[in-house]
Formats: C-alpha cells, sequence, structure tokens
C-alpha cells in the first residue's frame, strides 16, 4: 500500500474527543460523521484534507476514548493514510480494522512539516519527505495487516474461513 500527497501535521496526544468531538456521536452514517471530522483541532480539516489527504503527527495519536467513530470519521472525510511517531493500541487497531492506513514512525514530526509532500510505503514502513529529500525509516506493516486494511475485516475473516 503506497500513497502521496501533500500533508497536514498535528502535534502529539491528538486524541479521540478532537478527532470526533462527542456531540457528533449521534450520528451513525459514516459519511455524515465525516463532515465533523476534527473539529474539536482544526475548523479549517474539510477544506484541507481535499489537496492534504495524508496526516503527520506526533507521539500518541488517537489516545482517550475507544470510540470506533474516530478513525472512520477519518476514512470518510477521505484522509488516505496517518503516519504517527506512536498511537494510542485502541485506536490503531481500530483504524486496521476499518480500513484506514496507519503506519509508525519515530521522528516523523521533527522532519516533516505541514505542506511538505510525502510518500508512503506501508509494506516496506518507509516515509520519504519529497520536499526535503528525506527518507525515514517507519515500522514495517505485516502483510496480514496489510490485506485487513485493503479487504476490511469483515471480509479478511470471510475469506480465511473458506
Amino acid at each position: 500500500m503506497e500513497f502521496r500527497s501533500r500533508v497536514i501535521k498535528y502535534g502529539d496526544d491528538v486524541n479521540t474527543d478532537v478527532i470526533i468531538p462527542s456531540k457528533y456521536l449521534v450520528y451513525t452514517d459514516p459519511r455524515e460523521l465525516a463532515k465533523y471530522a476534527m473539529a474539536g483541532l482544526d475548523e479549517d480539516f474539510a477544506r484541507k484534507v481535499v489537496e492534504r489527504p495524508i496526516l503527520v503527527a506526533g507521539r500518541n495519536f488517537g489516545c482517550g476514548s475507544s470510540r470506533e467513530q474516530a478513525p472512520v470519521s477519518l476514512k470518510y472525510a477521505s484522509v488516505k493514510c496517518v503516519v504517527a511517531e506512536s498511537f494510542a493500541r485502541i485506536f490503531y487497531r481500530n483504524s486496521v480494522n476499518i480500513g484506514l492506513p496507519v503506519l509508525e514512525c519515530p521522528k516523523v514530526s521533527f522532519t516533516v512539516d505541514d505542506g511538505d509532500e510525502v510518500s508512503v510505503d506501508l509494506g516496506k514502513g518507509v516515509v520519504n519527505d519529497i520536499t526535503k529529500k528525506a527518507q525515514l525509516k517507519g515500522v514495517p506493516t505485516p502483510s496480514f495487516l496489510l490485506e485487513i486494511m485493503e479487504k476490511g475485516l469483515v471480509e479478511y475473516v470471510k475469506a480465511k474461513k473458506r
């Protein structure tokens, strides 16, 4: 799985309460949730993500509650990939399960700046900052997790039962 675009950058400890504030949890349609993605942190997110669908962040992205709506809102807001120094474990797993590509990459927030163009290769765990001509080595995503992200957890399990 590979992606290339300009990025939107956030800092450390971006929690699920700012990714999708609780007042929007009344919505169950993912497309409706997407309208409020990052509403607790970035009022311009919906405009930015159109041209910059890769998110880069610091440590502990997705901390806080275990609400599955957080990665769902990002996926349906057209986020193609989230690269962070580290993720809250439940956010990471929820992201994989619903098909939102995520990659852990130490030092990414120290190298990549808001608006930089990057390429991300999840299988190799490589982030290339095209703007700065720098390469970062992250944690390669195992093939079974790539398959879950591509198919979704339900389809992955169905295929394994055959």
